[in-house]
């Protein structure tokens, strides 16, 4: 029993977390049956509030511009705690799950706002990503906890965008905000977000703008209809048309010579390398001065994954004040970008996957705005779900204590070439020469993006790689049959030894999943451009035919390799449109007409011994 109370999520440390999963439906399983071990007597019935509620009701912030929020008040002579959402997306779409409905949390009597952030919909001023939301924020949490019945104890939440308007205000230390639910979002806007290994994240970007962040500013123009029914257009036609569309600082549906629409999105192609422009956003830097407890939520195929352990790892270990260290948790799941559910790409995870967003949110703002005694200061920090075994494991750190990183070294005879090639994985390194494996990458054909991280153009979570493994471009290394369960659970990175004819070129990796009738899971994927792989801050070009070390970051995952089955590498060069195509010209970045292909090589020899390394968990969850 001892075991199983470290390794699952279902039981708990104390009465007091039971009757809080009865309390909330049984928050794992969304309300299917109650927990093992759950004691069997009924939670008292919540309160619950009428409410009114007062649209666009103005808030004027320090430099005179004046945003708007929907305000749900509980009517009644009391004060009540208020939790606030801005967003960029329209606040009156805040109504729907995903965000957890405004109406809800006014129904368990706490005073809701849902604001426009600034130059969206019906708030005023110019929007422009990122730039105004640390003092936005800061002065609409004031704002808020000086409203009618407010208690003057404010706390976030919101998931994507809605995450980083949280983080961004916190970091300026408002005396009212008391915790934060940021969900699905990053630890900074350049790495992780826009680029990652100096790549641009091309479908995830140029899909969001048009199909999402520019519709509050297309909506103000007198000619915004037409704009918006174009760029809606644009969006169907991304993958026919406008992905391939060269050069990327000109891209015709985004109207670069039109600065009412995003101009943001030139200066992100401007802005390459990881330079003063990107670092005024960045969380990671910041972690000191944030001295609220946050609840990170995430998922293993969402695209902003990184971030949000990131978030929770360095608030535990530099979070400016002691509540806000112990008191923030990590909880990531199977999903994708927003997910909550059990079907996540072509896996059905099972029952455990199910969490209900709202009870969560509801049991921990209970806690840090309420201060009912609910058990959520008693639950474990870290709640990761391990895809395989389709169970949760818990922790009180990140990474797992007692992780063994172990290195598992490529080999082939200069055959790895498809799945059908001679590329194997064990933990033995090279002790011979072994002939490297050759490749062309041609950007005119790039590698297609199978499934992974959050993309709304491209079927995202885990899918079947078996079409990706059968072009001469991709290099397979894969483990005999393994012996027993190995569960992985951390971060993963590839260091990579090769060499290309160009000047700049990119690498790319993915971790798979073999099961015994061959279909090939993708579980995790990274890529690294050649001109940042010492730094993403000065890039530098390589010299062609040099061998280079290259550190491919897969970013973390939970999974659990089934005996019977293979663990599976993939080499390649592009990741398309996921990334966009490293055009191997070694140019200016974003200004390429033209591509070029590119002789790679791989090497694993004693001398150049490219690896994988794995977080191996000694005891996996069954």
């Amino acid at each position: 029993m001892r075991a199983r109370r470290r390794t699952t999520w279902a039981n708990r440390r104390s009465r007091s977390w039971r009757l809080s999963l009865v309390a909330a439906a049984v928050v794992l399983l969304g309300g299917v049956a109650a927990a093992p071990g759950a004691v069997a007597d009924a939670p008292p019935k919540a309160e619950e509030c009428e409410y009114s509620v007062q649209k666009d009701v103005p808030a004027t912030m320090r430099d005179g511009t004046v945003l708007r929020s929907n305000v749900f008040t509980p009517k009644g002579d009391g004060e009540f705690p208020v939790i606030l959402m801005r967003l960029p997306y329209n606040k009156e779409g805040a109504l729907s799950f995903v965000y957890g409905p405004p109406d809800r949390y006014a129904k368990a009597c706490y005073l809701v706002v849902v604001q426009d952030v600034r130059g969206e919909y019906k708030s005023d001023g110019t929007f422009y990503p990122y730039r105004s939301e640390a003092e936005d924020g800061y002065d609409t949490i004031e704002w808020s906890a000086k409203l009618p019945h407010s208690n003057g104890k404010v706390g976030m939440y919101g998931f994507s965008y809605p995450g980083l308007t949280q983080w961004l205000p916190a970091t300026l230390t408002p005396p009212h905000l008391v915790t934060i639910a940021p969900a699905f979002t990053s630890s900074d806007i350049y790495d992780g977000w826009t680029y990652e290994g100096g790549a641009l994240y091309q479908s995830f970007i140029q899909d969001w703008l048009l199909s999402f962040l520019t519709g509050g500013v297309t909506s103000k123009l007198p000619d915004g209809a037409k704009l918006r029914a174009e760029m809606t257009q644009a969006s169907r036609d991304l993958h026919a048309k406008w992905y391939r569309h060269q050069p990327l600082n000109n891209f015709p549906p985004l109207y670069p010579e039109d600065d009412r629409i995003a101009p943001y999105y030139f200066d992100w192609i401007d802005h390459p390398s990881d330079d003063d422009y990107w670092k005024r956003w960045s969380i990671r830097t910041k972690y000191p001065q944030v001295k609220v407890p946050s609840l990170n939520f995430g998922g293993w195929s969402d695209i902003f994954l990184n971030g949000t352990v990131e978030n929770f790892a360095g608030m535990r270990a530099q979070g400016g004040s002691e509540v806000a260290r112990q008191g923030t948790q990590l909880l990531v799941g199977p999903w994708t970008h927003g997910g909550s559910g059990r079907r996540v790409g072509a896996v059905d995870f099972g029952p455990e996957a199910v969490v209900a967003v709202g009870d969560l949110h509801l049991r921990w703002f209970d806690h840090w705005l309420k201060g009912i005694d609910n058990g959520v200061d008693e639950d474990p920090p870290v709640k990761v779900f391990v895809m395989g075994a389709n169970k949760w494991r818990t922790a009180d750190s990140w990474p797992i204590p007692g992780t063994a990183n172990t290195t598992y070294y490529l080999h082939s005879k200069g055959d790895a070439n498809t799945a059908n090639g001679g590329g194997t994985l064990d933990t033995t390194a090279p002790a011979t020469d072994e002939k490297a494996d050759r490749y062309q990458y041609d950007p005119a054909n790039p590698v297609p993006s199978v499934g992974g991280r959050f993309q709304s153009s491209v079927p995202g979570g885990p899918q079947d790689q078996r079409p990706v493994e059968q072009r001469p471009d991709v290099l397979v290394y894969s483990t005999p049959p393994l012996q027993k369960d190995t569960e992985v659970t951390g971060p993963i990175s590839v260091t990579l030894y090769a060499s290309s004819s160009a000047r700049d070129t990119d690498w790319t990796a993915k971790l798979t999943d073999v099961h015994p009738d061959g279909t090939s899971m993708l579980v995790r994927d990274g890529i690294q451009r050649a001109r940042y792989r010492v730094s993403l801050e000065k890039p530098e070009l390589i010299t062609p035919g040099e061998v280079y070390k290259y550190t491919i970051k897969l970013w973390p995952t939970s999974n659990l390799f089934k005996a019977g089955h293979r663990i599976r590498l993939e080499i390649s060069s592009s990741n398309f449109p996921m990334y966009d195509r490293n055009p191997n010209t070694g140019g200016k970045f974003g200004a390429d007409t033209t591509t070029q292909p590119a002789s790679q090589t791989v090497y694993h020899d004693p001398e150049h011994p490219s690896s994988i390394t794995l977080p191996i968990i000694p005891a996996p969850v069954r």
